[in-house]
């Protein structure tokens, strides 16, 4: 089982001594949550909550994944990089291949671009960029960026992207590319991560069995589509930290657990009850598997 730790709650000034102190704590992976802007009223289409309410506000503070992982890529030595998620569909694809290229170059190949289609219409609106196509802009997109991380001429005539005839270098360290984990647990974000991704970051309070029936879905679907090379089962979960625990998840097919400390009462996020919560999962969990 691979551990992975999530920056919620975690101060810009902060972010550096938290990656070390994961990193040293035996976390394979950090990652970096992610939005471009929020309109001044959050609308009730959040689908990983009863109420549709996300777990943001307005206000709140929001950085760029890509310039807060090269600064921990600096930090750290080994830790893996990951966005959980960035919106695909909200850029053009150029301008995410150029800045994770240059991420997992700096990173010397740490880097893990997770990705999701995005359930906030305003942020789209906002860039003009359509709401209502970004679930097929976004397999395009997968396609293309792996044109420009392999091949030497790249040409590419889409139906939402032209390009091309173009030279795209550096190329990524990672080959023969970087993994692209597809975030989300409606039907097309899981036919997604099966039919086009690397893995599936899973999203929301899924119980133990229904996110096992998942994994056999997704299981099922890429060997439909003649797919069998590594694919990680991330999901995310505040769930008890003990070794039977981990088991359990190991048991229905999850490689990697997303670990956040709950939130705390006084609604503070301080160094010291971070770095506490990650010596915990080191000492309580990692270092036992």
């Amino acid at each position: 089982m691979k551990f992975g730790y999530t920056l919620f709650g975690v101060r810009p000034t902060e972010y550096g001594e938290v990656a070390r102190r994961a990193e040293a704590a035996g976390f394979e992976s950090i990652w970096m949550p992610e939005h471009l802007v929020f309109p001044t009223e959050m609308p009730s289409t959040y689908p990983y909550s009863e109420t549709g309410q996300p777990p943001v506000y307005p206000g709140s503070p929001l950085y760029d994944a890509w310039v807060t992982l090269a600064f921990i890529a600096a930090s750290t030595e080994r830790i893996r990089l990951g966005t959980h998620v960035y919106i695909l569909p909200l850029r053009h694809p150029l301008v995410t291949a150029r800045a994770f290229t240059t991420l997992d170059q700096l990173s010397q190949g740490r880097a893990i671009l997770g990705i999701g289609v995005g359930w906030l219409a305003d942020e789209f609106h906002f860039v003009g960029e359509s709401f209502s196509n970004r679930g097929k802009r976004t397999d395009e997109i997968i396609e293309l960026l792996r044109k420009l991380w392999t091949e030497k001429i790249v040409h590419h005539d889409g139906e939402f992207y032209e390009l091309g005839p173009l030279r795209f270098e550096p190329k990524p360290v990672q080959k023969p590319y970087p993994p692209i984990e597809v975030g989300g647990t409606t039907n097309p974000a899981v036919r997604r991560a099966a039919r086009l991704g690397d893995g599936w970051l899973a999203t929301g309070a899924l119980e133990l069995d229904e996110l096992g029936a998942r994994i056999k879905e997704i299981e099922a679907l890429r060997r439909e589509a003649g797919r069998d090379g590594p694919f990680e089962i991330s999901m995310g979960n505040r769930l008890t930290l003990d070794v039977d625990s981990v088991r359990r998840y190991a048991d229905v097919g999850v490689t990697r657990l997303m670990l956040g400390p709950p939130f705390p009462e006084d609604g503070k996020f301080s160094l010291k009850y971070l770095t506490d919560f990650i010596d915990r999962c080191g000492d309580e969990v990692i270092s036992k598997l």
